[in-house]
């Protein structure tokens, strides 16, 4: 229980994997005081807990292929990472397929791009597609929504295979971050909410909760998510970034024993769509690409509705058959519905200070946080302690930073 005067150095205000995974990289490399606020119950209430957690390096910019390629490399090496001899999450390494549809070109394109990078790419034509997965068609076209109706597959396509992608299970990964967190002495608090922040003179002084009590800090760390603009309102800082809550839809069902072979994370260009495994393979995991997905703004993130759209269901499974020829029309399809914190304004994350002296924002990632999140960390924590790590980026934190510009980018999806 906190007293009326406790102080620390720094607050984390959110402990999803943004929050924990920038808690965790400031106190392994100072002797600062840290304290991370949720008012979620326990782990992965938020949009942590609703993440399809893929880890995958292609981006339109190299900063963020970079940023990715780093935060992935501490899911890959969990257990180093953490500190912890037996994590609860670790990166399966299904790799990351792109089905580039009736461009020929592109995986070719990006296969050079990403090759000076780091990434480890290969790039595949029809025939090493379907050796290595017997389960995927090739096809380079997307099925007719509007009625329904076959048509005869096309081939001749080239895809680009990622090799060190997959994905993770993100409330065991989170679940992981507390635990290192603890043992580094952060004090990781559930079921406490930031109500607003104080300043006294342009510069942060403390917070105060939901119960009305106090803490005093010089520094807080907005990593709330999609309840981050509360504390944005409580500052009066005038908001440079469009950033909202926006309600995400993810479909997944039973894996039947007639989808043979590897799948990996797909991510269908044609169809606007990306699936994976979960489960040790017995499930798929369903979700949109398409800009036109991620525009469903939520006035309340804790009152939105969780359940999918039966249109949505629809539309996603006549694409998913598609790509997935030998899967059957039976068995169970669930749903469910979480929240990205979408930038409308370039669909990339704000991280760093603000105009307001001690507060600081890892906040608008549009989808991207979860692969992000130990890089991410690893920008606040340079940025605040001039001391570097294992496991560190060395992207330049005015890439995210709160006064940049926005990014020039060819969609405003979960691709960008």
């Amino acid at each position: 229980m906190a007293r009326e005067q406790d102080s620390f150095d720094v607050v984390v205000a959110g402990a999803g994997i943004i929050g924990l995974a920038s808690a965790y990289q400031i106190a392994r490399r100072s002797a600062l005081r840290v304290l991370v606020l949720d008012k979620g119950a326990a782990v992965g209430e938020g949009s942590t807990g609703a993440s399809s957690s893929i880890c995958r390096t292609r981006y339109s910019s190299d900063d963020m292929v970079c940023l990715a390629r780093d935060g992935i490399e501490a899911y890959r090496h969990w257990g180093k990472f953490t500190g912890l001899e037996t994590p609860r999450a670790s990166l399966v390494p299904d790799g990351v397929l792109w089905l580039t549809g009736r461009d020929k070109t592109w995986a070719e394109r990006e296969h050079q791009r990403l090759q000076p990078l780091g990434i480890r790419t290969a790039v595949l034509d029809d025939d090493e597609l379907v050796r290595r997965f017997p389960g995927i068609s090739p096809c380079s076209l997307s099925p007719d929504l509007e009625t329904g109706e076959d048509h005869d597959c096309v081939g001749g396509s080239r895809h680009l295979l990622e090799l060190d992608g997959g994905h993770v299970d993100p409330v065991g990964a989170a679940s992981d971050l507390v635990d290192a967190c603890r043992r580094e002495g952060v004090d990781v608090r559930f079921g406490t909410a930031v109500e607003h922040v104080r300043a006294d003179g342009g510069r942060v002084s403390g917070v105060v909760l939901a119960d009305g009590r106090k803490i005093n800090t010089p520094l807080v760390i907005n990593a709330l998510g999609p309840w981050a603009q509360g504390l944005f309102e409580s500052l009066d800082l005038p908001m440079r970034w469009d950033m909202v809550p926006v309600r995400i839809q993810v479909l997944y069902r039973e894996r039947p024993e007639e989808v043979a072979g590897h799948i990996p994370v797909t991510v269908d260009m044609a169809a606007g769509i990306y699936f994976r495994t979960q489960n040790l393979g017995q499930q798929l995991v369903v979700g949109s690409i398409l800009e036109e997905d991620e525009r469903e703004v939520v006035d309340c993130p804790d009152r939105f509705q969780t359940e999918t759209d039966t249109e949505f269901e629809q539309y996603k499974l006549h694409l998913l058959h598609h790509r997935l020829p030998g899967l059957p029309y039976r068995g169970r399809v669930r749903g469910f519905c979480g929240l990205y914190t979408v930038n409308r304004d370039d669909v990339h994350p704000v991280v760093g200070p603000t105009p307001v002296e001690g507060f600081w924002v890892a906040n608008g990632f549009s989808g991207h946080g979860f692969k992000l999140a130990p890089a991410i960390g690893s920008l606040i924590a340079q940025r605040l302690c001039g001391v570097r790590a294992d496991y560190d980026t060395d992207v330049s934190q005015s890439f995210v930073a709160f006064d940049r510009a926005p990014i020039e980018v060819n969609t405003k999806s979960v691709l960008a």
